[in-house]
């Protein structure tokens, strides 16, 4: 018995052995059981094929079910039937769209409500902090809808009087101003007279040229408030690190004095202290330190100045990476000022740098 449909051949005979061949090519050898599940196989896959009406790219295709045993069922579904199935699925699922229509109305419409709330509830909770703050003695300050602090009133005291320090500028022709140049020589070299306000004998001290007031444009007056801090409070680092005593020196190494003027620029730009409000974890950090510590901006100074040079030795630089040790610096500082548990200048890792003196 032989079924052609297309290319394939089926080849069955009782009692013996039987081969598959497709394109004349023998592809196995089956046993009849085999085979006639093969048959039911490819009879169903036919049926499939001509329902669509493509097999082999020929749309009108006979085939005879009837030389399959045990095979009758039809090979197009009845029309009627097939048109009564597919108006209940479109019916069924314009229902369902209709469904989902709906559904999303409302999703759409309780999202808005809740943002509505959302922001009324907010502006709420503005209004009754604005309220209550004008009858509190305490100001309260929020940086980029993250952070907040309250300052008291000793609090905003010592950051109104840091910031009127920091406005003042180096005026050489000021007496006090002159002054306070005198008392930081002393205190560099107390057996030693101070020279006048323009004399080469400033170079030792770290100024670029023979008159300091034209180092001063950058920190003000306050960086030399600094250093005067620095040597009266702190008085073997100041040594150590003014005539560099500690560590494997550079050839060329970093003018003392002139680095004192831009620790204390960049201590000013990384605390955001003359901006209205603080933009920076260091500079909320700093604002809460200041509860604790009137002189938290000088001795942070002082820290920073030890750091620097610690950064100096450990990276052996010389004068032409003083920027670099410079951004290190800060690095280091910010990252210990975001530690928790800092209250004061004194629970910062680096000011062991310092203990010994303030003991």
């Amino acid at each position: 018995m032989m079924i052609k449909i297309g290319m394939l051949r089926i080849w069955m005979m009782s009692r013996c052995t039987h081969l598959l061949l497709y394109g004349g090519s023998v592809i196995s050898c089956m046993k009849p059981d085999a085979c006639k599940n093969l048959v039911t196989m490819e009879t169903k896959t036919i049926r499939r094929r001509l329902h669509h009406k493509d097999v082999d790219g020929r749309q009108n295709e006979y085939l005879d079910p009837s030389k399959f045993s045990g095979h009758n069922e039809p090979l197009v579904e009845n029309d009627n039937d097939a048109v009564h199935a597919k108006g209940y699925n479109r019916s069924k699922q314009d229902s369902d769209d209709k469904k989902k229509e709906v559904n999303l109305h409302w999703t759409l419409l309780l999202s808005n409500l809740t943002v509505q709330w959302s922001n009324w509830l907010a502006n709420i909770a503005i209004s009754s902090v604005s309220v209550v703050g004008r009858f509190l003695p305490i100001s309260f300050i929020s940086i980029n809808e993250q952070y907040q602090i309250c300052l008291s009133p000793l609090q905003e005291e010592r950051l109104r009087n840091l910031r009127e320090r920091l406005k003042i500028q180096f005026d050489g022709s000021c007496s006090s101003h002159q002054n306070a140049l005198k008392q930081l020589w002393q205190s560099a070299y107390p057996d030693r007279e101070a020279p006048p306000l323009k004399s080469e004998s400033w170079k030792e001290m770290g100024w670029q040229g023979c008159d300091p007031s034209t180092d001063f444009r950058g920190g003000g007056f306050v960086s030399l408030e600094n250093l005067i801090f620095f040597a009266k409070n702190y008085p073997n680092s100041f040594e150590i690190l003014l005539h560099k005593k500690q560590g494997t020196r550079a050839e060329w190494e970093y003018p003392f004095a002139v680095a004192g003027v831009n620790i204390s620029f960049m201590l000013i730009k990384m605390l955001d202290l003359k901006s209205e409000l603080p933009s920076s974890k260091a500079g909320i950090r700093f604002l809460k330190l200041l509860r604790d510590d009137e002189t938290a901006f000088d001795d942070l100074y002082c820290l920073a100045f030890c750091m620097l040079d610690a950064q100096w030795l450990a990276q052996r630089a010389s004068y032409m990476e003083f920027n670099d040790v410079m951004k290190s610096t800060r690095t280091q500082l910010e990252r210990e000022l975001a530690l928790e548990d800092i209250t004061t200048i004194k629970d910062l890792p680096a000011y062991n740098m310092l203990r010994i003196e303030s003991l």
